[in-house]
Formats: structure tokens, C-alpha cells, sequence
């Protein structure tokens, strides 16, 4: 529920009234969530992206921090604080999400194509657990287990929306800013070395997609 919380106005994101609307429909986290899922997997067929939210709302497809950077939006919209948490992993793919709190606890809008990365509701306690609610389906092509450390909250209103929301070219100053910022172990290095690969029915979990394609 958003409600009592301040709005922002078109002026303040620098999207048009169309592109403004789109988000403005989206009225709670669950239905960003929805917006963002239903968004194809942006296969980087060109080479690696960094889409802004314009771009993004444009082409109708993302990855995952180009679908945390228009979840931050919508949230930021509708009154929420616009935060992004980064989690990095060993020999695999760094993972973004924008963080929804509700009262004292944290939740993740996550735009990922597969079934393991996704959305989390607020019901966490601090970004440590809501990190480790991830760490058993974050497992590398060679089925290690790979998740090691998240990021503190990364406020996006420290930067001006040209760079993330209406940005023509690529957003990658913020994702290495977000990449470069404080970052915390989740594990040991004698707990990663003793983590069990996924087994036979977790794997074949693991291939299962949401939009057929590149994955």
C-alpha cells in the first residue's frame, strides 16, 4: 500500500506524460513487480546494455539492473525511497535489485529470467537476510553456489535522474558506482567451500525460464 506517501511529479523524473503514466498505474510494489516481469529478457543481442528507464519502457525488455532501475523509478514515484542493493558472486554474474520496505522490513522487486532470482516480499528483517534468502538458487553454470557478499542500500537520488531515468546513451557510471560502493561477506571462506551444489530436481528447476530466448 502507498498511500500517504509523497508523490513526485513528471518534472522530477524528466519523463514524458505517456512514459509517466505507465508507472503511475503501477500503484504498488506487487504490481511493479508484475510490470517488470512482464518485460522480455533483454538478451544484449548488440553487446552489453545498461538501459536507462526511458530506454527501457522504449524497447520493452531488460536485465536485471535495467529492471531494478525502472522498479526504482516507479517507486520512487510513488513516494518510496528509490534504493538498489547489488549482490556479487564468484565466477558468475553480479545480481541488482531495488529494495522495498514496509515498516521495519525489507523486500526486493528483482527482474531475473529465471525462477530462483526473483521478487521477495518485506517480511526481512535486514539486508543481510534478505541477501541470504538468496544465497541457495544463486548457483554458477558449473553448479557452484555462488553468492558472496550485498551491498549497503544504494540511493539513486544522490544522482540526477538524466543518468538513470532519461539517459540516451548507458547507464554504466551508476552500475560502477554501485559495483564500487560498500559491499559486506555474506559467508566464510570455509562455509563457501563446504556449500552443496544443487542436485538433480534443483537443476532442472534452474532451467526453467520465463521468456524463451538467451538466457
Amino acid at each position: 500500500n502507498m498511500r500517504n506517501k509523497r508523490t513526485y511529479s513528471t518534472h522530477d523524473l524528466g519523463l514524458t506524460r505517456r512514459e509517466t503514466d505507465v508507472l503511475k498505474r503501477l500503484t504498488t510494489p506487487e504490481k511493479i513487480q508484475d510490470y517488470v516481469s512482464r518485460l522480455k529478457n533483454n538478451e544484449e543481442s548488440g553487446g552489453d546494455t545498461c538501459l536507462s528507464v526511458r530506454q527501457v519502457l522504449r524497447q520493452r525488455h531488460a536485465h536485471c539492473i535495467e529492471g531494478a532501475f525502472v522498479a526504482a523509478a516507479a517507486l520512487w514515484l510513488h513516494g518510496y525511497p528509490p534504493l538498489l542493493m547489488d549482490m556479487k558472486a564468484k565466477d558468475d554474474d553480479d545480481h541488482v535489485v531495488a529494495l522495498v520496505r514496509r515498516g521495519r522490513y525489507w523486500g526486493a522487486i528483482s527482474k531475473s529470467n529465471h525462477v530462483w532470482l526473483r521478487w521477495r516480499d518485506p517480511v526481512y528483517r535486514s539486508l543481510r537476510e534478505l541477501a541470504m534468502s538468496y544465497l541457495h538458487g544463486y548457483v554458477s553454470p558449473c553448479n557452484r553456489l555462488s553468492l558472496r557478499s550485498y551491498s549497503r542500500p544504494f540511493d539513486l537520488r544522490k544522482h540526477d535522474s538524466a543518468q538513470w531515468v532519461t539517459n540516451e546513451g548507458s547507464c554504466w557510471d551508476i552500475a560502477l558506482e554501485l559495483d564500487q560502493s560498500r559491499h559486506y561477506d555474506l559467508i566464510t571462506p570455509v562455509q563457501a567451500r563446504h556449500l552443496r551444489p544443487h542436485d538433480k530436481i534443483q537443476l532442472r528447476a534452474g532451467q526453467i525460464v520465463e521468456h524463451p530466448g538467451k538466457t
